[in-house]
Protein backbone atom coordinates (compact mmCIF):
# COMPACT_ATOMS: atom_id res chain seq x y z
CA UNK A 1 0.00 0.00 0.00
CA UNK A 2 2.86 2.52 0.66
CA UNK A 3 4.07 1.78 -2.95
CA UNK A 4 0.40 2.45 -4.14
CA UNK A 5 -0.02 5.78 -2.36
CA UNK A 6 3.89 6.27 -3.60
CA UNK A 7 3.27 5.86 -7.66
CA UNK A 8 0.32 8.60 -7.53
CA UNK A 9 1.81 10.74 -5.54
CA UNK A 10 4.58 11.07 -8.07
CA UNK A 11 2.75 12.75 -11.17
CA UNK A 12 4.95 11.41 -13.90
CA UNK A 13 3.94 8.18 -12.56
CA UNK A 14 0.50 8.81 -12.05
CA UNK A 15 -0.11 9.83 -15.60
CA UNK A 16 1.55 7.51 -16.91
CA UNK A 17 -0.59 4.65 -15.16
CA UNK A 18 -3.71 6.88 -16.01
CA UNK A 19 -2.45 6.76 -19.68
CA UNK A 20 -2.54 2.71 -19.52
CA UNK A 21 -5.71 2.52 -17.89
CA UNK A 22 -7.87 4.83 -20.89
CA UNK A 23 -5.62 2.36 -23.57
CA UNK A 24 -7.06 -0.51 -21.91
CA UNK A 25 -10.78 1.02 -21.54
CA UNK A 26 -10.12 1.98 -25.51
CA UNK A 27 -9.45 -1.81 -26.18
CA UNK A 28 -12.36 -3.59 -24.37
CA UNK A 29 -14.71 -1.41 -26.32
CA UNK A 30 -13.28 -1.90 -29.69
CA UNK A 31 -13.00 -5.73 -27.79
CA UNK A 32 -16.66 -4.99 -27.97
CA UNK A 33 -18.04 -3.57 -31.52
CA UNK A 34 -19.43 -6.61 -33.83
CA UNK A 35 -18.52 -7.05 -37.54
CA UNK A 36 -21.81 -6.89 -39.97
CA UNK A 37 -23.26 -9.37 -41.33
CA UNK A 38 -22.93 -11.93 -38.22
CA UNK A 39 -26.22 -14.07 -36.89
CA UNK A 40 -25.69 -14.12 -33.24
CA UNK A 41 -27.45 -16.82 -32.43
CA UNK A 42 -25.77 -18.92 -34.54
CA UNK A 43 -23.08 -17.47 -33.13
CA UNK A 44 -23.41 -18.57 -29.26
CA UNK A 45 -24.43 -21.90 -30.09
CA UNK A 46 -21.52 -22.38 -32.21
CA UNK A 47 -19.09 -21.19 -29.15
CA UNK A 48 -20.78 -22.83 -26.98
CA UNK A 49 -20.52 -26.40 -28.58
CA UNK A 50 -16.90 -26.19 -30.36
CA UNK A 51 -14.11 -26.16 -27.60
CA UNK A 52 -11.32 -25.27 -29.77
CA UNK A 53 -12.79 -21.60 -30.53
CA UNK A 54 -13.59 -21.20 -26.88
CA UNK A 55 -10.00 -21.75 -26.16
CA UNK A 56 -8.95 -19.23 -28.66
CA UNK A 57 -11.69 -16.84 -27.26
CA UNK A 58 -10.38 -16.59 -24.09
CA UNK A 59 -7.53 -15.81 -25.32
CA UNK A 60 -8.60 -13.05 -27.09
CA UNK A 61 -10.70 -11.97 -24.00
CA UNK A 62 -13.88 -13.07 -25.80
CA UNK A 63 -13.57 -10.46 -28.62
CA UNK A 64 -13.43 -13.73 -31.08
CA UNK A 65 -16.96 -14.79 -29.38
CA UNK A 66 -18.38 -11.70 -30.22
CA UNK A 67 -16.83 -11.77 -33.57
CA UNK A 68 -15.51 -7.88 -32.55
CA UNK A 69 -12.82 -5.85 -34.94
CA UNK A 70 -10.43 -6.85 -32.55
CA UNK A 71 -10.96 -10.74 -32.96
CA UNK A 72 -7.94 -11.95 -33.81
CA UNK A 73 -6.55 -9.74 -31.12
CA UNK A 74 -2.71 -9.76 -30.88
CA UNK A 75 -2.24 -13.23 -32.60
CA UNK A 76 -0.97 -11.75 -35.68
CA UNK A 77 1.43 -9.90 -34.75
CA UNK A 78 2.28 -12.34 -31.86
CA UNK A 79 2.94 -14.84 -34.85
CA UNK A 80 5.04 -12.55 -36.75
CA UNK A 81 7.25 -12.24 -33.40
CA UNK A 82 7.66 -15.64 -33.55
CA UNK A 83 8.34 -16.11 -37.26
CA UNK A 84 11.37 -13.44 -37.03
CA UNK A 85 12.73 -14.82 -33.91
CA UNK A 86 12.95 -18.13 -35.97
CA UNK A 87 14.40 -16.12 -38.47
CA UNK A 88 17.21 -14.82 -36.49
CA UNK A 89 18.72 -19.12 -36.74
CA UNK A 90 18.44 -18.77 -40.05
CA UNK A 91 19.74 -15.60 -41.47
CA UNK A 92 22.94 -14.26 -39.91
CA UNK A 93 22.08 -11.08 -40.80
CA UNK A 94 18.56 -10.65 -39.10
CA UNK A 95 20.74 -11.98 -35.48
CA UNK A 96 23.40 -9.71 -35.87
CA UNK A 97 20.68 -6.83 -36.75
CA UNK A 98 18.99 -7.61 -33.30
CA UNK A 99 21.77 -8.59 -30.88
CA UNK A 100 24.47 -6.32 -31.98
CA UNK A 101 23.32 -3.76 -33.12
CA UNK A 102 22.04 -1.84 -30.29
CA UNK A 103 18.82 0.07 -30.27
CA UNK A 104 18.55 1.06 -33.77
CA UNK A 105 19.06 -2.60 -34.86
CA UNK A 106 15.72 -4.10 -32.59
CA UNK A 107 13.52 -1.31 -33.58
CA UNK A 108 14.21 -1.90 -36.94
CA UNK A 109 13.94 -5.37 -36.11
CA UNK A 110 10.80 -4.62 -34.39
CA UNK A 111 9.40 -2.59 -37.73
CA UNK A 112 9.82 -5.82 -39.75
CA UNK A 113 7.58 -7.48 -37.03
CA UNK A 114 5.18 -5.02 -37.66
CA UNK A 115 4.98 -5.24 -40.96
CA UNK A 116 4.65 -8.68 -41.05
CA UNK A 117 2.06 -9.03 -39.26
CA UNK A 118 -0.84 -7.30 -41.58
CA UNK A 119 -0.62 -10.48 -44.01
CA UNK A 120 -0.52 -12.77 -41.37
CA UNK A 121 -3.81 -10.72 -40.01
CA UNK A 122 -5.13 -10.88 -43.42
CA UNK A 123 -4.41 -14.62 -43.91
CA UNK A 124 -5.26 -15.41 -39.97
CA UNK A 125 -8.72 -13.33 -40.72
CA UNK A 126 -9.51 -15.15 -44.26
CA UNK A 127 -9.38 -18.30 -42.49
CA UNK A 128 -11.47 -17.81 -39.77
CA UNK A 129 -14.38 -15.92 -41.56
CA UNK A 130 -14.57 -19.10 -43.69
CA UNK A 131 -15.05 -21.68 -41.41
CA UNK A 132 -17.45 -19.85 -39.79
CA UNK A 133 -19.24 -18.87 -42.77
CA UNK A 134 -18.96 -22.52 -43.33
CA UNK A 135 -20.57 -23.60 -39.89
CA UNK A 136 -23.52 -20.65 -40.84
CA UNK A 137 -22.53 -18.18 -38.13
CA UNK A 138 -21.94 -15.51 -41.21
CA UNK A 139 -24.51 -15.51 -44.69
CA UNK A 140 -22.75 -15.11 -47.74
CA UNK A 141 -21.09 -12.59 -48.29
CA UNK A 142 -20.30 -10.49 -52.11
CA UNK A 143 -16.49 -10.33 -53.16
CA UNK A 144 -17.72 -6.38 -51.76
CA UNK A 145 -18.71 -7.25 -48.28
CA UNK A 146 -15.74 -9.72 -48.41
CA UNK A 147 -13.00 -6.99 -48.93
CA UNK A 148 -14.99 -4.73 -46.50
CA UNK A 149 -15.14 -7.50 -43.04
CA UNK A 150 -11.47 -8.56 -43.93
CA UNK A 151 -10.14 -5.02 -43.81
CA UNK A 152 -11.41 -4.19 -40.52
CA UNK A 153 -10.53 -7.59 -39.12
CA UNK A 154 -6.85 -6.41 -39.79
CA UNK A 155 -7.24 -2.69 -39.76
CA UNK A 156 -8.56 -3.68 -35.80
CA UNK A 157 -5.52 -6.54 -35.04
CA UNK A 158 -2.95 -3.52 -36.46
CA UNK A 159 -5.07 -1.25 -33.97
CA UNK A 160 -4.10 -3.21 -31.23
CA UNK A 161 -0.61 -4.03 -31.90
CA UNK A 162 -0.42 -0.13 -31.91
CA UNK A 163 -2.05 0.20 -28.34
CA UNK A 164 0.48 -2.57 -27.45
CA UNK A 165 3.35 -0.10 -28.80
CA UNK A 166 2.20 2.75 -26.89
CA UNK A 167 1.68 0.99 -23.71
CA UNK A 168 5.50 -0.60 -24.02
CA UNK A 169 6.59 2.97 -24.31
CA UNK A 170 5.54 3.99 -20.80
CA UNK A 171 8.08 1.00 -19.65
CA UNK A 172 5.27 -0.02 -17.65
CA UNK A 173 5.20 -3.35 -18.52
CA UNK A 174 5.19 -5.27 -22.03
CA UNK A 175 2.27 -3.77 -24.38
CA UNK A 176 1.52 -7.10 -25.51
CA UNK A 177 1.43 -9.02 -22.49
CA UNK A 178 -0.38 -6.40 -20.63
CA UNK A 179 -2.62 -6.28 -23.43
CA UNK A 180 -3.17 -9.75 -23.20
CA UNK A 181 -3.77 -9.42 -19.21
CA UNK A 182 -6.47 -7.35 -19.73
CA UNK A 183 -8.45 -9.68 -21.96
CA UNK A 184 -7.74 -12.57 -19.54
CA UNK A 185 -8.96 -10.39 -16.72
CA UNK A 186 -12.55 -9.45 -18.79
CA UNK A 187 -13.58 -13.20 -18.64
CA UNK A 188 -12.81 -13.59 -15.56
CA UNK A 189 -16.24 -12.39 -13.78
CA UNK A 190 -18.18 -14.24 -16.72
CA UNK A 191 -16.55 -17.40 -16.33
CA UNK A 192 -17.27 -17.37 -12.16
CA UNK A 193 -20.69 -16.52 -12.86
CA UNK A 194 -20.84 -19.79 -14.96
CA UNK A 195 -19.32 -21.68 -12.36
CA UNK A 196 -21.15 -20.60 -9.39
CA UNK A 197 -24.47 -21.11 -12.01
CA UNK A 198 -23.53 -24.88 -12.54
CA UNK A 199 -22.78 -25.31 -8.72
CA UNK A 200 -24.24 -28.04 -7.03
CA UNK A 201 -23.20 -29.67 -3.77
CA UNK A 202 -22.28 -32.84 -5.27
CA UNK A 203 -19.86 -30.85 -7.19
CA UNK A 204 -18.46 -29.28 -3.94
CA UNK A 205 -15.05 -31.45 -3.77
CA UNK A 206 -14.26 -30.61 -7.43
CA UNK A 207 -14.41 -27.18 -6.80
CA UNK A 208 -12.61 -27.32 -4.23
CA UNK A 209 -9.57 -29.33 -5.47
CA UNK A 210 -9.71 -26.47 -8.86
CA UNK A 211 -9.23 -23.85 -6.14
CA UNK A 212 -6.80 -25.84 -4.27
CA UNK A 213 -4.56 -26.52 -7.25
CA UNK A 214 -5.07 -22.91 -8.48
CA UNK A 215 -3.28 -21.49 -5.46
CA UNK A 216 -0.51 -23.96 -6.03
CA UNK A 217 -0.38 -22.89 -9.38
CA UNK A 218 -0.12 -19.13 -8.38
CA UNK A 219 2.34 -20.14 -5.80
CA UNK A 220 4.50 -21.62 -8.28
CA UNK A 221 4.86 -19.10 -10.58
CA UNK A 222 6.08 -16.40 -8.47
CA UNK A 223 8.79 -19.33 -7.18
CA UNK A 224 9.69 -19.80 -10.49
CA UNK A 225 9.60 -16.19 -11.57
CA UNK A 226 11.33 -14.76 -8.53
CA UNK A 227 14.15 -17.84 -8.05
CA UNK A 228 17.72 -16.83 -9.20
CA UNK A 229 20.93 -18.19 -8.92
CA UNK A 230 23.71 -15.71 -7.96
CA UNK A 231 27.11 -15.86 -9.51
CA UNK A 232 30.10 -14.42 -7.50
CA UNK A 233 31.67 -11.64 -9.15
CA UNK A 234 34.73 -10.08 -7.65
CA UNK A 235 36.42 -7.19 -9.30
CA UNK A 236 40.35 -6.39 -9.17
CA UNK A 237 41.57 -3.14 -7.45
CA UNK A 238 43.10 -0.33 -10.03
CA UNK A 239 45.01 2.81 -8.88
CA UNK A 240 44.77 5.59 -10.97
CA UNK A 241 46.21 9.22 -9.47
CA UNK A 242 45.45 9.17 -5.92
CA UNK A 243 42.03 7.28 -6.09
CA UNK A 244 41.85 3.84 -5.97
CA UNK A 245 38.45 1.64 -7.94
CA UNK A 246 36.89 -1.11 -7.82
CA UNK A 247 38.04 -4.14 -5.22
CA UNK A 248 34.79 -5.10 -4.15
CA UNK A 249 32.90 -7.93 -4.56
CA UNK A 250 29.25 -8.85 -6.10
CA UNK A 251 27.00 -11.08 -8.00
CA UNK A 252 25.69 -11.94 -11.36
CA UNK A 253 22.02 -13.01 -11.22
CA UNK A 254 20.79 -15.63 -13.28
CA UNK A 255 17.22 -16.04 -13.49
CA UNK A 256 15.68 -19.70 -13.65
CA UNK A 257 13.14 -18.70 -16.08
CA UNK A 258 15.04 -15.35 -17.85
CA UNK A 259 11.92 -16.42 -20.82
CA UNK A 260 9.00 -15.33 -18.10
CA UNK A 261 5.53 -15.78 -19.89
CA UNK A 262 6.52 -15.52 -23.67
CA UNK A 263 7.27 -19.39 -24.15
CA UNK A 264 3.49 -19.80 -22.78
CA UNK A 265 2.21 -17.39 -25.59
CA UNK A 266 4.41 -18.33 -28.38
CA UNK A 267 3.44 -22.49 -27.48
CA UNK A 268 -0.27 -21.31 -27.30
CA UNK A 269 0.02 -19.66 -30.81
CA UNK A 270 1.85 -22.50 -32.55
CA UNK A 271 -0.26 -24.90 -31.11
CA UNK A 272 -3.65 -23.67 -31.60
CA UNK A 273 -2.83 -23.10 -35.69
CA UNK A 274 -2.43 -26.53 -36.99
CA UNK A 275 -6.31 -26.94 -35.41
CA UNK A 276 -7.13 -23.40 -37.14
CA UNK A 277 -6.03 -24.76 -40.71
CA UNK A 278 -7.69 -28.29 -39.69
CA UNK A 279 -10.85 -26.75 -38.93
CA UNK A 280 -10.80 -24.54 -42.31
CA UNK A 281 -10.59 -27.63 -44.42
CA UNK A 282 -13.01 -30.01 -42.32
CA UNK A 283 -15.87 -29.32 -44.65
CA UNK A 284 -13.74 -30.24 -47.80
CA UNK A 285 -15.51 -31.70 -50.88
CA UNK A 286 -12.50 -33.96 -51.16
CA UNK A 287 -13.05 -37.00 -48.83
CA UNK A 288 -9.44 -37.25 -48.20
CA UNK A 289 -8.58 -33.74 -47.28
CA UNK A 290 -12.06 -33.66 -44.65
CA UNK A 291 -10.55 -37.38 -43.47
CA UNK A 292 -6.93 -35.58 -42.44
CA UNK A 293 -8.50 -32.48 -41.20
CA UNK A 294 -11.12 -33.95 -38.83
CA UNK A 295 -8.06 -36.57 -37.07
CA UNK A 296 -5.93 -33.41 -36.87
CA UNK A 297 -8.66 -31.92 -34.96
CA UNK A 298 -9.22 -34.90 -33.00
CA UNK A 299 -5.33 -35.44 -32.15
CA UNK A 300 -4.58 -31.88 -31.33
CA UNK A 301 -7.96 -31.40 -29.47
CA UNK A 302 -7.77 -28.68 -26.69
CA UNK A 303 -7.59 -30.49 -23.28
CA UNK A 304 -6.67 -34.10 -24.71
CA UNK A 305 -3.66 -35.88 -23.86
CA UNK A 306 -1.34 -35.25 -27.59
CA UNK A 307 -2.01 -31.53 -26.55
CA UNK A 308 -0.62 -31.77 -22.92
CA UNK A 309 2.37 -33.38 -24.55
CA UNK A 310 3.23 -30.98 -27.30
CA UNK A 311 2.25 -28.01 -25.29
CA UNK A 312 5.14 -29.08 -22.85
CA UNK A 313 7.46 -29.70 -25.26
CA UNK A 314 7.02 -26.24 -26.92
CA UNK A 315 7.00 -24.47 -23.56
CA UNK A 316 10.08 -26.56 -22.63
CA UNK A 317 11.41 -25.42 -26.21
CA UNK A 318 10.84 -22.02 -26.44
CA UNK A 319 12.09 -21.69 -22.96
CA UNK A 320 15.29 -22.29 -24.01
CA UNK A 321 15.13 -20.57 -27.39
CA UNK A 322 14.07 -17.39 -25.71
CA UNK A 323 16.60 -17.42 -23.15
CA UNK A 324 19.15 -18.27 -25.96
CA UNK A 325 17.87 -14.58 -27.71
CA UNK A 326 17.67 -12.61 -24.17
CA UNK A 327 20.94 -14.17 -22.35
CA UNK A 328 24.81 -13.69 -24.11
CA UNK A 329 27.09 -15.41 -21.79
CA UNK A 330 29.47 -14.23 -24.21
CA UNK A 331 28.77 -10.78 -24.33
CA UNK A 332 28.27 -10.36 -20.91
CA UNK A 333 31.94 -12.46 -20.25
CA UNK A 334 33.63 -9.85 -22.45
CA UNK A 335 31.99 -7.10 -20.69
CA UNK A 336 33.07 -8.35 -16.87
CA UNK A 337 36.41 -8.72 -18.30
CA UNK A 338 36.45 -4.78 -19.78
CA UNK A 339 35.74 -4.08 -16.10
CA UNK A 340 38.31 -5.89 -14.51
CA UNK A 341 36.19 -8.76 -13.13
CA UNK A 342 36.38 -12.63 -12.44
CA UNK A 343 34.18 -15.11 -11.52
CA UNK A 344 36.31 -16.65 -8.77
CA UNK A 345 38.37 -20.33 -10.16
CA UNK A 346 37.52 -19.10 -13.64
CA UNK A 347 39.71 -17.64 -15.86
CA UNK A 348 38.53 -14.82 -17.66
CA UNK A 349 37.42 -14.22 -21.13
CA UNK A 350 36.49 -17.48 -22.95
CA UNK A 351 36.81 -19.79 -20.21
CA UNK A 352 34.39 -17.38 -18.64
CA UNK A 353 31.86 -17.36 -21.19
CA UNK A 354 31.89 -21.44 -21.43
CA UNK A 355 31.38 -21.35 -17.67
CA UNK A 356 27.98 -19.49 -18.18
CA UNK A 357 26.94 -21.26 -21.14
CA UNK A 358 26.69 -24.71 -18.62
CA UNK A 359 25.85 -22.55 -15.45
CA UNK A 360 22.76 -21.66 -18.06
CA UNK A 361 21.66 -24.82 -19.71
CA UNK A 362 21.40 -26.05 -16.43
CA UNK A 363 19.87 -23.60 -14.30
CA UNK A 364 17.31 -23.21 -17.97
CA UNK A 365 16.42 -26.98 -17.51
CA UNK A 366 14.89 -26.50 -14.43
CA UNK A 367 12.77 -23.58 -15.27
CA UNK A 368 11.85 -25.32 -18.46
CA UNK A 369 10.59 -28.43 -17.00
CA UNK A 370 8.64 -26.43 -14.01
CA UNK A 371 7.17 -24.11 -16.47
CA UNK A 372 5.98 -27.22 -18.79
CA UNK A 373 4.23 -28.69 -15.67
CA UNK A 374 2.25 -25.97 -14.74
CA UNK A 375 1.36 -25.31 -17.81
CA UNK A 376 0.19 -28.59 -18.38
CA UNK A 377 -1.15 -29.41 -15.02
CA UNK A 378 -4.33 -27.57 -15.19
CA UNK A 379 -5.47 -29.56 -18.18
CA UNK A 380 -5.42 -32.49 -16.06
CA UNK A 381 -7.45 -30.87 -13.58
CA UNK A 382 -10.11 -30.01 -16.08
CA UNK A 383 -10.05 -33.73 -16.99
CA UNK A 384 -9.74 -35.04 -13.09
CA UNK A 385 -12.51 -32.50 -12.26
CA UNK A 386 -16.08 -31.13 -13.38
CA UNK A 387 -15.03 -27.51 -13.75
CA UNK A 388 -13.98 -26.63 -17.21
CA UNK A 389 -15.91 -23.00 -17.19
CA UNK A 390 -12.42 -21.61 -16.95
CA UNK A 391 -11.77 -22.17 -20.81
CA UNK A 392 -7.83 -22.16 -19.87
CA UNK A 393 -7.64 -22.32 -16.80
CA UNK A 394 -3.86 -22.21 -15.21
CA UNK A 395 -2.76 -20.62 -18.50
CA UNK A 396 -4.39 -17.70 -17.85
CA UNK A 397 -3.28 -17.67 -13.75
CA UNK A 398 0.40 -18.43 -15.85
CA UNK A 399 0.36 -15.30 -18.07
CA UNK A 400 -1.64 -13.33 -15.21
CA UNK A 401 0.31 -14.10 -12.15
CA UNK A 402 3.84 -13.90 -15.04
CA UNK A 403 2.58 -10.49 -16.12
CA UNK A 404 1.49 -8.62 -12.80
CA UNK A 405 5.14 -9.89 -11.21
CA UNK A 406 6.91 -8.35 -14.50
CA UNK A 407 4.31 -4.91 -14.15
CA UNK A 408 5.12 -4.64 -10.08
CA UNK A 409 9.26 -4.85 -10.92
CA UNK A 410 9.19 -2.37 -13.25
CA UNK A 411 7.28 -0.10 -10.80
CA UNK A 412 9.33 -0.76 -8.53
CA UNK A 413 12.52 0.34 -11.01
CA UNK A 414 10.43 3.49 -11.62
CA UNK A 415 10.85 4.31 -7.87
CA UNK A 416 13.83 3.56 -7.32
CA UNK A 417 14.70 6.05 -9.93
CA UNK A 418 12.85 8.36 -8.05
CA UNK A 419 14.74 7.52 -4.81
CA UNK A 420 17.85 7.97 -6.10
Amino acid sequence: MNKFTQIFKKKDLRNKILFILFILVVYRLVANIPIPYVDTTQLKAFFANNRFYGLLSALTGGSLAQLSIAMLALGPYISASIIMQLLTMIFPSLEQMYKYEGEAGRMKFNQYSRLLTVPLAALQGFGFLVSLQRQHVIGYLSLFQWGTVLSIVVAGSVFLMWLGELITEKNIGNGVSVLILAGIVARFPVELQQALFKYTPALFLNYLTFVVLAIVVIAGVIYISEAQRNIPVNYARRVRGTKVYGGVSTYLPMRINNAGVIPIIFALSLLLFPGLIANFFANSSVTFIAHTASAVSQFLHPGGLWYSVFYFLLVFLFTYFYTAVTFDPKSISENIQKQGGYIPGIRPGPSTAQFLYHLLNRVTLVGAIFLGIIAVLPNLVQQSTAVTDFAVGGTSILIVVSVALEIMKQMDAQLSMYEY
